[in-house]
């Protein structure tokens, strides 16, 4: 990064509550303006802006996992033009707006986080977690599972459902236990002969290597993203090489194309 890009980064990040605040409220008065007067912002809809949403929220998941600021940087802008966008819907409706939305979450999480704003002693993270989880029951919730979205992908719900039990104690006393777990999932699904059951089985090994992976400080979905970004760069590469060499992948054995593979690999190192 250049020295110019940097001074650049900081002093955005150097603004005062003032600016910030000014900052948002021209947000606001843009948002006003494009409802009113561009044609393809007064004609969306909570329900159009749906799928979206989702497209802005993997594109910023891709810039956190790079760890580029300055991605992040536009991919959160473009995620809180979303946000503020389906505030105004709502105060169209006569619902809400977005300072209903931003005092809600306000007290929110003033209730919970007792030790901060109340006389609650907490040790560490792990106790803040339980706490949160028997919060959310007094404020009505029927179940520790029934904040977990239905529309979330597995993965992420797995480790959320495992997270959320976890909260009011039911959980392994150490990866080593939830190692047997898996190792045991995994017995269980090569003895299956049934179609059905197996695709059964199958999920369990998946969620017990999630909770694996959980209890071992180990984000599974996260984990497998990088895989899913390393393998496609190397398979990438190997189509150059094939290319170079005037060689056709489809064409070629698999063992032939191992070595690419393996030649691809070793010029990551």
């Amino acid at each position: 990064m250049l020295s110019s890009e940097i001074g650049g980064f900081f002093n955005s990040v150097m603004n005062t509550k003032e600016e910030k605040l000014a900052a948002f409220g021209e947000l606001l008065n843009i948002m006003d303006d494009l409802r009113e007067k561009c044609p393809w912002d007064r004609k969306q809809t909570l329900e159009s802006l749906r799928h979206l949403t989702l497209e802005e929220v993997y594109e910023l998941s891709d810039a956190l996992l790079a760890e580029d600021l300055q991605e992040i940087k536009k991919e959160l802008g473009d995620v809180l033009l979303h946000l503020v966008f389906y505030a105004k819907i709502g105060s169209e409706k006569g619902s809400f707006d977005i300072g209903d939305v931003i005092r809600s979450l306000n007290e929110k999480l003033i209730f919970r986080h007792p030790h901060i704003y109340g006389d609650v002693k907490v040790q560490d993270e792990d106790e803040v977690k339980r706490n949160w989880e028997k919060l959310k029951l007094k404020e009505g919730n029927k179940s520790v599972l029934s904040g977990v979205s239905k529309g979330t992908p597995s993965i992420v719900k797995a480790f959320r459902i495992q997270e959320k039990v976890k909260g009011i104690g039911f959980e392994f006393d150490s990866a080593h236990d939830a190692w047997k777990k898996v190792e045991e999932e995994l017995r269980e699904f090569h003895a299956e002969t049934n179609r059905d059951r197996k695709e059964q089985e199958l999920g369990d090994v998946f969620f017990s290597l999630i909770n694996y992976a959980r209890i071992s400080g180990l984000n599974p979905d996260t984990a497998l993203e990088k895989t899913n970004h390393k393998f496609v760069a190397r398979f990438q590469q190997m189509e150059q090489l094939a290319h170079q060499r005037n060689l056709n992948l489809s064409e070629m054995k698999l063992s032939e194309m191992d070595l690419l593979w393996e030649e691809a690999k070793k010029g990551e190192q």
